[in-house]
Order: structure tokens, then sequence, then C-alpha cells
């Protein structure tokens, strides 16, 4: 990690705090005030694609082992390590095992840190230096992935400052970006590298008015430059500059979210970018149902290449679907019109929703969606909660048929 200023924001930050008094801070804090972290995850996940001869089947198990320190003088500390194991036979592609002849499933193998970081805490102010998660906003643009066993998690710093209530100004600098698909395979992996190599800049400027608005401002220079778009595609095609607007609410219960941005090429991105994101969503909550509908475009784009408007760095699971059948925005765009909810249920909570995919130009049928959802808290065991899930995506002029379903276990200490 290269030298950045932003490196010093810790003691920028102490040299203007109060004089505590010492009986009130020991060293030993960050040790005896601290808690150990462990996260169990099993997933079972099964993929049936109409163009693979065999069907997906896969078993694997993350381990997430850490230390969360105390506090002293508003310094603290965190470090956790991942492993993630597959159990049995790997009936699945997990893009490094090398067994195409089975649908993805991109959790491979590996043991890795996963955060180690420093951080200061200070009145309206924050740093963090080290390998963190980030997530801003609702993860659309920067997002941690934690859908994936191997969660994605920054090297670099990031500075906070509320200099008023419901502002907050956050900068972050990286250098390296740890993917879902590490720790192993950096080279000959053009769209899935274990670390995206190069220098981005996060601008995010957030001001919650009120209950009924909440304002977004934000800029995003990523300069990825060993990833590319498709396997023959250029080294850092997927480097852009977004920048855009996002204004959120909620009144009586009733939530709205609008949302714009632009996309243009940045750090070197051999294709010439000039593409938007469009977003309109309408909810309404009731005790513990939810009803949503809205209508997300990101732009296509004429040219050589695909010019279209990509989220490289977004959690991608969250959004068009869970069957991930769009994690690469096709050349001509996508609109997605979506509607569903959810509501509890025998002590736990149900989603369903509903997708409808089409070209952003030249308005093809991409597919359509149904995506099914049940969890709740295992009782008699304190933290232990299960999940089973399904997506269906029914093919038309974009992809295959394809059926994901999963089941899954979680212990959190």
């Amino acid at each position: 990690m290269r030298a950045n200023p932003l490196l010093l924001c810790p003691l920028l930050f102490a040299a203007t705090a109060p004089v505590v008094a010492q009986a009130e801070e020991h060293l030993a804090n960050l040790f005896t005030q601290g808690k150990p972290l462990l996260d169990l995850r099993y997933r079972y996940e099964r993929v049936d694609q109409d163009n693979a001869g065999e069907h997906a089947d896969a078993q694997t198990l993350r381990t997430r082992a850490g230390f969360q320190s105390g506090s002293w003088y508003g310094f603290s500390g965190l470090f956790e390590v991942d492993n993630v194991s597959h159990i049995g036979e790997e009936r699945f592609n997990d893009t490094r095992n090398g067994r195409v002849q089975y649908p993805l499933v991109g959790d491979p193998d590996g043991t890795e840190i996963n955060q180690a970081l420093l951080r200061y805490e200070h009145g309206r102010g924050s740093a963090v230096v080290g390998r963190q998660r980030i997530e801003l906003d609702n993860q659309r643009f920067v997002g941690s992935v934690a859908w994936r066993q191997n969660e994605q998690t920054y090297d670099g710093a990031l500075a906070q400052w509320r200099p008023l209530d419901g502002l907050t100004l956050t900068y972050a600098y990286l250098d390296n970006v740890n993917t879902p698909f590490g720790p192993d395979g950096q080279h000959g992996y053009p769209t899935n590298p274990a670390n995206i190599e190069g220098h981005s800049q996060l601008f995010n400027l957030a001001y919650a008015w009120r209950a009924e608005l909440k304002v977004s401002a934000y800029s995003y220079l990523l300069g990825l430059d060993n990833l590319a778009l498709a396997p023959a595609a250029a080294p850092g095609s997927q480097s852009s500059r977004t920048s855009g607007l996002r204004l959120t609410g909620v009144r009586n219960g009733f939530s709205y979210a609008l949302e714009y941005a632009r996309q243009r090429d940045y750090a070197g991105n051999p294709l010439a970018l000039n593409s938007h994101y469009v977003l309109g969503e309408l909810g309404y909550q009731y005790g513990g149902y939810l009803a949503k509908v809205g209508y997300e475009v990101l732009g296509g784009e004429n040219g050589p290449g695909n010019r279209a408007f990509q989220t490289p760095l977004a959690t991608k699971h969250l959004f068009q679907g869970w069957a991930d059948q769009f994690l690469i925005t096709p050349a001509d765009g996508i609109r997605d019109r979506y509607v569903g909810g959810s509501l509890p249920l025998l002590g736990g909570s149900l989603q369903v929703w509903y997708h409808d995919f089409r070209a952003d130009q030249g308005g093809a049928h991409y597919g359509k969606e149904l995506d099914l959802a049940y969890s709740r808290p295992i009782p008699q065991i304190k933290n232990l909660s299960a999940m089973a899930k399904y997506a269906r995506y029914d093919a038309d002029q974009f992809g295959v048929d394809t059926d994901k379903f999963w089941l899954q276990l979680q212990y959190r200490y």
C-alpha cells in the first residue's frame, strides 16, 4: 500500500482531542475490553442450467475467527481470518478448480485475512487504516459481497467527518480489492482475479435532513488495472468514474428511493464510456410486512466493446435477481422492473420477489425471474439461524433457464 495523507488522520484527530484523565484510560483496555469473534456458515448450493451437462452440488463451510479490541484514547483494532472449505466431492465450478463441466458456484477454497485494521474515533470524526469492509449507501456501487463465502474487503484508508448533525463526509483511498474469488489465482483470471490492483478514490456526502429526506451525493473513481469485462477484453476495461445523487425517505410507513448516476471512463480505460443509471422505488411497511415496487436502469451505449453501465465493486447479489444472471451488464444495458416484499411467518421471515428484464437499447426481452427465501432463528440455540432460498430465471433472449437452490446454517458468536 503506497503512502497516503489519509494515513495521518488518526494523528490529526488525536492532536485535537481533549485531555482525558489518565485514570480513565489504560492500555490494557485494548485486551480486557475486547471480545473474540466467531462466525460459522455452512451452505449447500445447487445449480441447474440448460446449457450445462451436469448440475452443480456445492457444500461449503466458511469459518471466520477474529478479535475486536477494546478502546484506548479512541484507538481500537480488529483482526479476522476466513477459511472457506468444500465438503465432499467438488461437483461444481468454483472458478479455480477447473471443473468447467459444472455450473459456477463462486466459492473457491482458501484461507485469507479478511480484516486487519486500526481505527480511531473522536467526536465528529473517525479514521480506519488497513484491510476493511466498506459498504456505502445501499451497496449498489461499493459493497462487501457478503453473500459469497469469502466476502470482499479493501486495502486502504477511510475517513469520515460529521461536521453537523445528520451530515457525514466520507473519503476512502484504495490500492487493492480482495475479491470473493481469492486468495488464489491472480494471473490468468481477467474477469475474476483474486485481487483487483490499482488506485481508487471514493467520495460520498450523506445528509439526513429528516426522516422524509436523506440525500447522498457521490463520486467513485475506480482504477481497476487488471480487471476486464470479458476474458478477451483489455485489462482495465472496468475502470470508471461514477458520479450521482440518491434521495431516500420514509413517512407514515411509505418509503421511496430516487437515484441518478453517470459513468465515464477513468484511469486509462480503453473504452470511451458515457452511460447512465436510474432508479425509482416505492415501498410500504406495516409492522413486519413490507411491499415494494421498483424500476432500475443500467444504460447501454453504442460503439465497439461493451460500454454499458457496470458496477464492479457492488454487492451484486442484492440486485437484479438472486440467480446472478447480470453480474456483467449486457452491452445493450438492462431495465429491471421488480415487485415483491416480505412478511413474518412461523417465527421467521418469508421473501418473494419477481423481476422482468429488458434491454435498455432495442427493447429485447431478456427474461424473468422469481425469487423466494425463508429465514428464521433456530429455537433454543442462541445465535444460530437457518435459511432456505430459491431462484428461477426463465430466459427469453438472454442467457439460459437457470434454477438455484440454497440451504444455509449460520452461527455467530
